[in-house]
């Protein structure tokens, strides 16, 4: 059994406009300071990389690899969540999704598609000048606007979805493979990939390639009302990075899964700090270190409620006390009397 990593921490939600988030330097002393040992980086930020000179330089990924190690911190993984929503994007959404691209590609579907192809293949590689053998990501969707069938869907929708779905993400899965770095999708609502069914969906269309791997992130499956322990039963040898993000579900007589179009404060489903929500961490990091997981536990921070800074310092110390040193020896080891195959076959009358 394996140690999970940690405490980590994603720092998309916290880069802003002023010290000490504004630059890659002072966040990470910021965060090394409140106890988190590695970062998550955001690639569409600037502020944290150059992603195509990271993919083409490795004097530069070990310049900015040792820049963060000169906190005290470690990359954990690089993250394409946004470039991802746009290897696959409905024209529904078209608009929607034009702040995930440079402006210049503003409406152009099409263009916003190869860029964010050309993107994932530039983190593959950033990745392995970088030392990382994960990648976290999103799936993007062609099918989420039809998730609910009414009306019916017509038949075969959801195969060509998918199979479409799939001839986009193949060619980047293959460059992540000859980089030596799995793909690890954020299961999450919005995305194709949303649960375990239609990631399998998925997994089949790319004939279960390796490199089509899992973000594991309890708090989409709380929202979902999906047993995510049993998940991790089902996909562990799959889940390579997870963040640690709570959540609730409180439904009512006028509310649901759904939300009602309710901003997301007063939702029955709603995201929270570490440990302020339902989900059992407990659990949760027993089951991965049963599993023998060897990767990080990644702070994801997305609260309605409590200051990110608050969420922060909590979260460091909350995924530290969560994470189990795994034992080395069995406890009963005392009471044993060694190996005697003559002596085995003794006590089962065989001699």
């Amino acid at each position: 059994m394996t140690t999970i990593k940690g405490p980590a921490i994603f720092l998309a939600q916290f880069l802003g406009d002023e010290p000490p988030f504004n630059n890659l330097t002072t966040i990470c002393k910021w965060a090394a300071d409140l106890g988190f040992k590695g970062v998550q980086i955001p690639t569409w930020d600037s502020r944290c990389i150059d992603l195509k000179k990271a993919a083409e330089s490795k004097t530069y990924a070990d310049e900015l690899k040792g820049s963060i190690a000169a906190a005290g911190l470690e990359i954990t993984e690089l993250s394409t969540h946004l470039q991802g929503q746009l290897v696959a994007c409905h024209p529904a959404y078209n608009e929607l999704f034009d702040g995930f691209a440079p402006t210049e590609l503003k409406g152009d579907l099409k263009a916003k598609t190869e860029w964010a192809t050309q993107q994932l293949k530039y983190a593959a590689k950033a990745s392995a000048n970088l030392g990382l053998n994960a990648h976290a990501t999103f799936s993007g969707s062609l099918l989420w606007h039809t998730v609910y069938p009414w009306p019916q869907r017509p038949a075969g929708l959801v195969e060509t979805g998918f199979t479409e779905l799939a001839n986009r993400w193949k060619p980047i899965l293959d460059v992540f493979d000859e980089n030596g770095v799995d793909v690890c999708y954020e299961i999450h609502p919005g995305e194709d990939l949303h649960d375990g069914i239609s990631y399998e969906m998925f997994l089949e269309k790319v004939n279960n390639h390796a490199r089509a791997c899992l973000l594991y992130d309890p708090s989409h499956f709380v929202l979902q009302c999906l047993d995510y322990i049993s998940y991790i039963d089902h996909y562990h040898e799959r889940i390579k990075a997870f963040h640690v993000k709570d959540a609730e579900f409180n439904p009512t007589g006028k509310q649901g899964v759904y939300g009602g179009f309710q901003g997301w404060i007063n939702r029955a489903g709603r995201f929270r700090s570490p440990g302020d929500g339902q989900v059992d961490f407990q659990a949760i990091f027993s089951k991965l270190a049963q599993y023998d997981f060897k990767g990080w536990a990644v702070m994801e921070w997305e609260c309605c409620l409590k200051h990110p800074e608050d969420g922060a310092r909590e979260g460091a110390q909350f995924i530290a006390d969560h994470i189990i040193r795994v034992t080395e020896k069995a406890f009963d080891d005392f009471a044993g009397q060694g190996a005697d195959e003559n002596f085995n076959r003794r006590i089962l009358g065989l001699n």
